[in-house]
């Protein structure tokens, strides 16, 4: 079958030369990629992206677009974000057009706002695009809402992880109050503090807790625990980075919300969302 593009009425100026796009990969699953971050991945020459983007949203990408990992894990880098942001500016300065993909949301623990401001001081023209990020799929693929008016009317997004390994200093007063959700991101390091901690400040031991590990992929696996379990929870299933800890009277609605476990997409290097649909029937 010939190849084609996909193409959206997005009232959008196609990617320039030069032009850096920091886009939102969503979670893992490519069909929670949005149509803009779509068609820019067609127009990128060239993709800088991190670890917890998933191969089958980098296979929606030209095939001629040139790939560079920059991923991140604990105490190992592939680039430091200081590379990383040399290399944003370098490629942009060779007219390349830069899609910069970071999994979930740029914004939220996504280090885009720095990119964005490094490319200011060079001069580049750059674009947000955001997206589905962690918390939201995890929370829906999981079987449980992240708000809900019986259980939880506020919700906050927390890094369980600081700058340069520092401790973790939060306003745990806030988060350890009833009727609310707290999203703990890159927090299994810190999980036994994040524990003690809101029960010191008023949570009870048997305060809900959802685990949920490479949310919206094949691989997910979703544990519910408590606060008083959570460390051994952890040890007993041995859960890995990326693992969400969603601490909340939400996380009891998790089996009466179930979804079905996530499949494998089956999308081939450089196809289209158009040709994947014919071919797979999305």
């Amino acid at each position: 079958m010939p190849s084609r593009r996909v193409s959206y009425a997005l009232a959008e100026a196609p990617l320039a030369p030069g032009e850096v796009a920091i886009v939102g990969a969503g979670p893992g699953a490519p069909g929670l990629l949005t149509l803009r971050a779509l068609s820019l991945l067609e127009q990128a020459d060239c993709l800088v992206f991190d670890r917890l983007v998933s191969r089958e949203v980098l296979a929606l990408a030209s095939p001629g677009a040139r790939r560079f990992y920059v991923g991140k894990a604990s105490r190992c880098h592939a680039l430091t974000q200081d590379e990383t942001n040399a290399l944003l500016v370098r490629l942009a300065g060779e007219g390349k057009r830069v899609v910069r993909l970071k999994g979930g949301d740029p914004y939220i623990f996504g280090r885009g706002g720095e990119e964005a401001e490094v490319l200011i001081d060079h001069g580049i023209g750059f674009r947000v695009v955001p997206g589905i990020t962690s918390a939201q799929g995890c929370a829906a693929y999981g079987g449980f809402p992240l708000t809900h008016r019986d259980h939880a009317q506020s919700v906050t997004f927390v890094t369980g992880h600081c700058k340069g390994d520092g401790d973790l200093a939060l306003d745990w007063s806030s988060l350890a109050v009833p009727h609310h959700t707290a999203v703990f991101y890159m927090g299994l390091a810190n999980a036994g503090l994040i524990s003690r901690q809101l029960q010191d400040h008023g949570l009870p031991a048997s305060h809900p807790v959802a685990l949920v590990e490479r949310g919206t992929t094949p691989e997910q696996r979703r544990v519910i625990t408590c606060l008083g379990e959570l460390v051994e929870t952890l040890e007993r299933e041995g859960l890995k980075p990326p693992t969400l800890i969603v601490v909340g009277e939400v996380v009891r609605l998790a089996d009466t919300l179930a979804q079905p476990a996530p499949k494998e997409a089956t999308f081939a290097e450089g196809e289209t969302l158009e040709l994947a649909r014919e071919r797979i029937a999305l």
